[in-house]
């Protein structure tokens, strides 16, 4: 299919994992892709790989707690390609796999500073192009972890991810009148990553997932995608403010 020909999609966290994975698969369906994030050599290789399969990509160095930085990625992309129609918020971080009270201030204010306030800053200059521009298409990557599932000594993450699906709805009611729709997906462990546990292997995660999840497995990257692109896609036109999850049943 090529769902996605002639349009721009900026997907941030682009470097590794489903930001990697998203980007791939909207190359893959025609879209002129921004990867972008905090590391110029790992965003070239997502470039690489996409302009080995024939498709067109370009790499953009930028953090998402700076509001100047993502501003100027906004620009850089229309300057690029002409327009920004879609964008997909991927970028996040985890840390401090302890209990509530064991949580450090740093480690707090970096997940939630990444996290909610990346979202909302991210958001915030997308938005102000896509209304000046005849609207356009918003993805948030929450996670089923925060307004699905909780689990122990995960609380800033959490509180993050839960706090990126009610950005989401939010800012999907705010601005649909303006022809800008958005919605969340929010997937569960999957192949990426930060589903490994502290020196843990791939194969050892395959082992726990087998009594963990529902499914037996995590959910592939290209599975994760899927569903970012299908939000995204004319598809999913009368769909507004969805929080996706795709989790493999962990928390059905």
């Amino acid at each position: 299919m090529n769902r996605f020909t002639g349009k721009t999609v900026l997907v941030s966290g682009a470097g590794s994992g489903l930001g990697r994975a998203i980007a791939l698969a909207f190359a893959a369906e025609g879209a002129s892709v921004v990867a972008a994030g905090r590391t110029a050599a790992s965003l070239d290789e997502t470039v690489g790989l996409i302009e080995a399969d024939g498709g067109t990509a370009v790499a953009v160095t930028a953090d998402v707690t700076d509001s100047v930085l993502l501003q100027d990625l906004v620009r850089e992309s229309v300057s690029r390609f002409g327009g920004l129609d879609i964008a997909v918020n991927n970028a996040g971080i985890f840390r401090g796999a302890v209990p509530v009270g064991e949580v450090s201030e740093e480690d707090w204010d970096a997940v939630l500073r990444t996290n909610v306030t990346g979202v909302w800053l991210a958001m915030k200059h997308e938005i102000a192009h896509m209304k000046e521009n005849g609207g356009g298409v918003i993805v948030n990557i929450s996670s089923n972890l925060g307004a699905h599932l909780r689990i122990p000594n995960t609380a800033a993450y959490i509180t993050s991810k839960a706090a990126v699906s009610a950005l989401t709805r939010a800012a999907a009611l705010d601005h649909i009148h303006q022809g800008i729709r958005i919605n969340a997906v929010s997937p569960g462990a999957s192949a990426a990553p930060m589903s490994l546990r502290p020196g843990e292997t791939e194969a050892g995660r395959a082992e726990r997932m087998k009594s963990e999840n529902p499914l037996g497995r995590v959910a592939k990257a290209e599975e994760v995608a899927a569903a970012v692109l299908y939000l995204a896609s004319p598809g999913a036109g009368s769909v507004v403010g969805t929080d996706l999850v795709v989790d493999s049943g962990s928390s059905a």
